[in-house]
């Protein structure tokens, strides 16, 4: 391996100083990736469609280009941090988040085609307290 200084690789390369920083927690995953899609709330975004029809090994693997999920895998510290690709098993993996959880943020089924990305921020951040709220209540009454 070859020693590099700091200002020898930013002449070859991209660096971000940030990407140093440790995300450890769930919570504060999802709070970035809140926090990105907010940077720019009305952006519209891809849904992705069926997400609930799909079996696991193709839901695994969906994708939209410029989905919620694309907006994060856009994000260099989120690289750095292992996030691998834009689909949607590498976001339910990477954020820690359940089917119904990852449902909620990118399927069409809620809104259609396309979402704006204030929407898709708001159903990221209630993925990380998902326990509070009327609709968990609703939820865990009919679901058991």
């Amino acid at each position: 391996m070859k020693y590099q200084t700091v200002d020898q690789l930013n002449a070859v390369a991209d660096v971000h100083a940030e990407a140093a920083v440790l995300i450890a927690s769930r919570g504060q995953r999802l709070e970035r990736w809140a926090q990105l899609l907010e940077q720019n709330p009305s952006r519209r975004l891809s849904a992705l469609a069926g997400t609930e029809y799909a079996t696991p090994e193709v839901r695994e693997r969906m994708r939209s280009a410029g989905s919620p999920i694309t907006v994060a895998f856009e994000d260099p510290i989120f690289r750095a941090q292992g996030l691998q690709d834009d689909t949607y098993g590498e976001a339910k993996r990477f954020f820690e988040l359940s089917d119904w959880q990852l449902h909620e943020v990118v399927c069409h089924c809620h809104v259609g085609a396309n979402l704006p990305a204030r929407w898709a921020a708001s159903r990221v951040r209630a993925a990380i307290s998902p326990g509070s709220g009327i609709l968990a209540w609703l939820r865990s009454v009919f679901m058991h």
